[in-house]
């Protein structure tokens, strides 16, 4: 569970103005004749249609025919129809299985067979040694659910409702069938060093047995359960002392799902009017208490305070823009479906049990929103955006396709602004862009703007109450008269109240839990807000009682008095107002400046340009040969005179053999500066991390990669091979397929063959993780890979894209000698990638004959 936000740019209640249907638009738009064309075209075809349907059966009656003839004739058109659906659905799955067989193979596998998680994901574990001890420890687990649900939960339930005063367990039995883990995944490099964090996945189809008595004679019970979801348990914080781990943190990290066999009286609730709402309910209860923000915490060692354990700061926020979509389902139909319409498209935006809703647009398959939405994120990677697009009508809406995005990647990027693919339609794509906003203690930060978005998170934990009145009659007589304490002993007892606490910052209300029967009330949870004006908001606190319209005392809280606090944080008692002499309330403010964080740049590491032998420019550098270079004086490059900062190429204005030629020649340049003394004003540009997804790989940038070819291919005349690729876009799945198929004639390295392999790289990306390599094939000329590599871009992206493919030899002649003995660039953009195409590339190594 997650507290979310909602703005609209600019400020406007509506947010953007939608895009409209020439149809439908406003008197402020004047009708252009191209549009009054296209709406008259419009009417023309729906009359054609209509005539074409009611045609056939005017006729029928003119010529005095039966009936029969006309529903003959809707027979079959129903039946071609179907027949004809049949045959697209049979093709269009025979499409899919060849282009995804994989993925294909894998849905049916989950579907068919319910494997365990750890069959579906490589990174799952199994682990049978924990349901054996689950096994074992079951009938234990029986007797402590037993226990508590007698001694807590029966007289909570007693205490809610007068009518519920007699309600008691006559059975509980938890059966013989116990929880099971079907996968656990373990996180250690992704989180902090004093805490593991682990994701179980739970599986529970038991043989429970409980009945209870809600009013004799009624009776009620449950006979079978089914449970699934993902337990998060976090071990934190490690210390250096038995027991090594200072407590234990459990949630889960979404809702799970329920499935419950009623038994006695409560059978109502299995008809399918109340086994939703039944079910719903039971989930609500468990998010109260382990369905994030809400954990349940067992500290381990007395130092570990609970308060920080169950509501810990959330890891940050996460602004989401609802941009627009694409190429959505046309599901409005009319006229018996011969008359296909448009859309009526929304946006359900979910982060736990936060939700919220777009407007509608109507008659609209490209619709437009610009609206913004603000989640707060406690967990990141493990809690998902879940998107929804449905079209709306008057009985019931039509889901149009579905997305769910980890926050985890957004955390890791900062920033996503992309086209993501829905899921559940034929075809759709929806257009966010998610920034990632931190949590900041610094003031100066605090950045408050105009249209309508947050730019402060203020948490708060609200712990208990002490002497709280019984009522509001309490209040007023003790002002009115001061009556002792001795002689409010001697009236009519009161029952102590079932009180509950309201916070509200302007319109946003969220109430806590009901403690039943205490002037005392421990509540011990945790809210959320957006904060919009740090100078003018302030925090409502009402203590109420349950169905009393009065409260039982009222905290107010300015936000900008926690601005100028040691950390933003006040933890201490409030005297409530309007209330006891004694009342009092205990709670912990935290406001942090929201700030949003921007994306690492992305360094690309080439080096200066090169610069042809005999330049008489100033921007002249000295050539370098690779056979014979003198070597250069330690001062003769001073460090005021560094070179400048690398620029990325231009692979849309330089030919293959020129970009290679420039790759090569540029570092030949550069080796006559390496022997030039560091110096403190300069700047590296090669410190990233080779463990780091978004580092340089070291093709670009090893000391081979600007080293000299081995003698055997400068001295080599002739071809240096080819290689057969196949390059095709598959627009089902919004990928680019490269299939390396196989080499010939390549350069023979040794007497025995070539040990080779093919790099390529989706040019600009030179990162490791867009790095693809086949396997080696070993003492061979003539290699067959038959390896296949997809790459995640749109097809609009990938037509201006160039393809760089190189074969190398896994075997250097030396240390300082180049791996690359053939070298083709491929321009996408030259090719019709729908269709595909299959060819046979000229491999060369460019820049060759200039160095030897």
């Amino acid at each position: 569970m997650a507290s979310a936000g909602q703005t609209q740019p600019g400020g406007q209640a509506g947010g953007a103005p939608r895009a409209a249907s020439p149809s439908s638009r406003g008197d402020a738009e004047k009708l252009n004749p191209s549009a009054v064309s296209r709406v008259l075209m419009e009417f023309l075809a729906y009359f054609g249609r209509a005539a074409l349907v009611f045609y056939p059966v005017y006729l029928t009656g003119y010529l005095g025919l039966s009936v029969s003839w006309v529903l003959l004739c809707m027979v079959m058109v129903s039946w071609w129809k179907k027949n004809r659906r049949w045959k697209d659905a049979r093709f269009g799955t025979a499409v899919d299985f060849v282009e995804n067989e994989t993925h294909v193979i894998d849905r049916e596998l989950r579907s068919a067979l319910q494997m365990a998680s750890w069959v579906h994901f490589p990174d799952a574990e199994k682990v049978d040694w924990m349901n054996k001890v689950l096994e074992q420890a079951w009938p234990f687990f029986g007797m402590y659910m037993e226990k508590l649900l007698r001694e807590n939960i029966q007289p909570a339930v007693r205490l809610s409702s007068p009518a519920l005063r007699t309600f008691a367990f006559t059975k509980i039995h938890f059966g013989h069938v116990p929880l099971r883990i079907t996968g656990i995944k373990a996180y250690t490099d992704e989180v902090d060093q004093r805490e593991v964090v682990l994701d179980m996945n739970l599986s529970y189809e038991g043989d429970v047995d409980i009945d209870v008595v809600v009013k004799p004679p009624v009776t009620a019970g449950v006979k079978g359960l089914k449970l699934k979801g993902m337990l998060r348990v976090i071990l934190e914080p490690l210390i250096g002392q038995v027991p090594l781990v200072g407590g234990v943190t459990f949630f889960f990290i979404r809702r799970p799902t329920l499935q419950v066999n009623w038994t006695g009286m409560s059978n109502l609730l299995d008809s399918p009017a109340f086994s939703s709402l039944s079910e719903e309910t039971i989930l609500d209860i468990i998010a109260s208490l382990m369905v994030l923000p809400n954990r349940m915490c067992i500290p381990l060692i007395d130092q570990v305070k609970v308060d920080q354990m169950r509501f810990p700061l959330p890891r940050g926020v996460v602004r989401v823009h609802l941009l627009e979509a694409r190429d959505l389902l046309a599901k409005d139909t009319y006229m018996m479906g011969l008359v296909k319409g448009k859309s009526d498209p929304y946006a359900t935006l979910r982060v736990g049990n936060r939700h919220f809703t777009s407007r509608t647009i109507k008659e609209n398959l490209h619709p437009k929103w610009n609206e913004v939405f603000e989640f707060v994120v406690h967990e990141a990677p493990g809690q998902e955006l879940e998107l929804e697009l449905f079209d709306e009508d008057t009985d019931k809406d039509d889901l149009l396709g579905t997305y769910n995005l980890d926050f985890g990647e957004v955390k890791k990027e900062k920033e996503l602004d992309r086209w993501f693919p829905l899921e559940g339609g034929e075809s759709g794509e929806v257009h966010l862009k998610l920034q990632w906003l931190s949590l900041n203690t610094d003031s100066s930060l605090l950045c408050e703007s105009t249209d309508g978005r947050a730019c402060a998170m203020l948490s708060v934990y609200l712990d208990n109450a002490s002497n709280l009145p019984r009522d509001h009659k309490e209040i007023t007589e003790h002002q009115k008269h001061g009556r002792h304490a001795k002689e409010a002993r001697l009236t009519r007892r009161t029952p102590d109240p079932n009180s509950f606490v309201e916070f509200s910052i302007d319109k946003d209300v969220q109430k806590s839990k009901v403690v039943f029967a205490s002037k005392d009330p421990v509540w011990e949870e945790g809210f959320t807000f957006f904060v919009h004006n740090v100078k003018t908001q302030q925090l409502i606190v009402q203590v109420k009682a349950q169905e009393k319209k009065n409260p039982l005392g009222v905290l107010n809280l300015p936000l900008s008095r926690l601005v100028n606090t040691s950390d933003m944080t006040l933890d201490q008692r409030f005297q409530l107002e309007q209330s006891g002499a004694n009342s009092q309330i205990k709670l912990k403010a935290i406001l942090r400046i929201l700030t949003v964080e921007k994306p690492p740049p992305k360094i690309v590491l080439e080096p200066p340009p090169q610069v042809n032998r005999g330049s008489n420019g100033p921007a002249s550098a000295p050539s370098v040969d690779t056979a014979s270079s003198p070597a250069l004086p330690s001062n003769h490059v001073p460090a005021a005179k560094a070179p400048p900062p690398a620029r990325a190429p231009d692979f849309s204005s330089r030919s293959n053999q020129d970009y290679l030629a420039h790759r090569r020649g540029s570092f030949l340049a550069s080796e006559a500066l390496r022997s030039a003394p560091p110096s403190s004003n300069m700047r590296r540009y090669d410190s990233h991390s080779l463990l780091s997804d978004n580092s340089i790989a070291s093709s670009r940038f090893d000391l081979s990669e600007g080293a000299s070819y081995p003698e055997a291919i400068r001295n080599h005349q002739g071809s240096f091979g080819e290689i057969h690729l196949t390059v095709r876009y598959t627009s089902l799945r919004n990928k680019l397929i490269i299939l390396v198929n196989a080499c010939r004639n390549l350069f023979p390295c040794s007497d025995k063959g070539t040990d080779s392999y093919v790099r390529l790289y989706l040019l600009p990306d030179q990162t490791w993780r867009h790095r693809k390599k086949t396997h080696v094939k070993k003492r061979t000329v003539n290699p067959e890979f038959n390896d296949k590599f997809e790459f995640n871009v749109p097809l609009q992206e990938a037509q201006t894209r160039k393809l760089d493919v190189a074969v190398k030899n896994s075997k250097m002649f030396h240390s300082r000698e180049r791996k690359d003995i053939g070298m083709v660039m491929i321009d996408l953009s030259q090719m019709d990638l729908t269709k595909g195409t299959t060819e046979w590339y000229e491999l060369s190594l460019p820049g060759l004959k200039k160095s030897s």
